[in-house]
């Protein structure tokens, strides 16, 4: 299974420490914060992975990470996005890089506690499909949130008004190859992007999405500078990914 980290966007709502470098290369406690989606992966049994990434600060990346060999990959690869198309478009990116694979692919401005080896495990016996992980939240009205039904999700709403429920659909996604496909489908949103949500609800359609609900505590730090600053908090008290 290949594993896939989106860390472009010019992190606009982290002004003006992101003026100067990439947000994903900001420090969360004592490590840049590319660091641990990188090792999420890693405990999740993934060691092939991409760097998705874009602007002025690409090159960043590989004088910090160089080509993996500090943390044991196998590979680490990297890929140039243009503009900001979306989560979906940079997916379409990794398609030669996924091959007829599966693939993990996390949010570079998210950070967990534990890890999600056992939605990896689980997602390689679905015979095909899509798996998402879940976590309630204070205010799931900032996020993608699942309607379930007889513990089933039957929809995905992007940061509805009123929220089914308390999940929040968080930035680590399991997919089979087909994710390409249906990507190939998609129609911009009103924001101009492919929505990752609008894949999630391909699947939905389909009967093929499954979720699990994430152990342990989870960050979104690109959210603004009081996310960037609690993450670094909790790593602080807690650790993270048991780096």
């Amino acid at each position: 299974m290949k594993g896939v980290i989106t860390a472009g966007g010019l992190g606009t709502r982290l002004y003006p420490m992101t003026k100067v470098t990439n947000k994903h290369l900001l420090p969360i406690y004592d490590l840049p914060m590319i660091y641990y989606p990188i090792q999420a992966l890693i405990n999740a049994g993934i060691n092939d992975i991409m760097i998705i990434t874009g602007g002025n600060n690409a090159g960043d990346f590989i004088r910090l990470l160089g080509n993996g060999k500090e943390f044991g990959l196998k590979r680490l690869s990297y890929v140039y996005q243009e503009g900001e198309g979306g989560i979906a478009a940079a997916i379409s990116l990794t398609r030669d890089f996924v091959g007829n694979d599966r693939v993990a692919i996390m949010l570079g401005d998210n950070i967990i506690e534990k890890n999600f080896a056992k939605a990896v495990h689980d997602f390689q016996k679905q015979e095909r499909g899509a798996k998402i992980l879940l976590k309630e939240v204070d205010h799931p009205e900032s996020y993608g949130v699942p309607t379930i039904q007889d513990k089933l999700i039957v929809k995905i709403t992007e940061k509805p008004k009123n929220p089914d429920t308390n999940y929040a659909v968080i930035g680590i996604y399991l997919y089979d190859n087909r994710v390409f496909d249906i990507i190939d489908r998609l129609k911009p949103s009103g924001r101009g992007e492919l929505e990752i949500t609008d894949v999630n609800n391909a699947y939905i359609e389909e009967g093929t999405l499954t979720y699990e609900i994430l152990d342990g505590w989870w960050a979104d730090c690109g959210e603004d500078r009081t996310s960037l600053f609690e993450a670094s908090c909790l790593v602080a008290k807690t650790g993270a990914n048991k780096l």
